[in-house]
């Protein structure tokens, strides 16, 4: 079982004179420890489970860019870009940067978008959810053509491009893309078609997780696609190191239905400090499953 980082939050205490270098040690630790994935929120506006707008938030390419320079083993991404927020063209083009600069680090996870207060208060169009998944696809299919051969035109509903055009090329040829949510009859079935990975929330637990993989499975069939080539993720809820034997327990549960990535959010005011218990204590106990 691989461990992530999900840095989600940026208020630690003096964070208007710490935020820089606590962030920084924090993933430091991580690298060096064999932290596998270190991701950030693609948001404009902090959530408001984490304090909302008037809580600092970092724009996550810039802030994985940064990472890219202080790092030389980790993954990077965001979980995950949101569709609304970037043309698509040019967000092929940043991942493709971060990659190439990261020598092949770089993950595109991506989604539907939904928090409609940021788009609203930065001025950014939020169309209906509809309309978002036709989005989401487009950008997809408009990613995967400037990371193959053909550099021609794109014509689609929403997005037309004259040139797909991408130089340098991400170092592995493309970024793995990673689908982030779990409805069952678009996400999963966009997973189904065009995902490396998925990430999937453990808020009902291993049941819960079961049963979207099934419904995976379901659609993998119906596409001919062959299911175990999908990496499965999952966003564990809950301190791997305040709660370490139920941490390690469920992991048991998770590898066994394939899960082989799990990713969680510092669940301390000193996210540097509990970053070094993960890697000391909680890895060792998981990583051989």
């Amino acid at each position: 079982m691989d461990l992530g980082i999900h840095y989600a939050t940026f208020t630690h205490p003096d964070w208007q004179s710490t935020l820089t270098d606590r962030l920084d040690e924090t993933v430091r630790i991580a690298d060096e420890g064999g932290i596998s994935l270190v991701t950030v929120m693609d948001h404009y506006f902090q959530m408001v489970d984490f304090g909302g707008p008037f809580e600092p938030m970092l724009e996550g390419y810039t802030t994985l860019g940064y990472l890219a320079a202080r790092t030389e083993r980790v993954h990077l991404g965001l979980l995950v870009t949101g569709v609304t927020y970037r043309h698509p063209g040019l967000l092929a083009k940043v991942v493709s940067t971060l990659d190439v600069l990261s020598r092949g680090r770089a993950w595109l996870g991506i989604g539907a978008a939904w928090y409609d207060r940021e788009h609203a208060g930065l001025g950014v169009p939020f169309p209906p959810l509809a309309e978002r998944f036709e989005r989401l696809e487009e950008t997809i299919r408009i990613a995967e053509q400037m990371w193959s051969d053909d550099d021609g035109p794109f014509d689609g509903e929403h997005y037309q491009l004259a040139e797909t055009l991408c130089l340098p090329r991400p170092v592995r040829g493309r970024v793995p893309l990673m689908i982030g949510g779990q409805g069952e009859r678009k996400t999963l079935r966009m997973v189904a078609q065009y995902a490396d990975a998925c990430n999937l929330f453990t808020g009902d637990g291993v049941p819960g997780v079961a049963g979207k993989l099934d419904v995976l499975r379901r659609h993998c069939d119906d596409l001919g696609r062959d299911y175990d080539a999908i990496r499965k993720t999952i966003l564990w809820f809950g301190d791997p190191v305040g709660e370490a034997d139920r941490f390690a327990r469920e992991m048991e549960q998770y590898a066994d239905l394939g899960v082989t990535l799990a990713t969680f959010m510092p669940a301390s005011e000193d996210p540097a400090a509990w970053t070094s218990e993960v890697v000391n204590e909680v890895l060792p106990r998981v990583a051989g499953l």
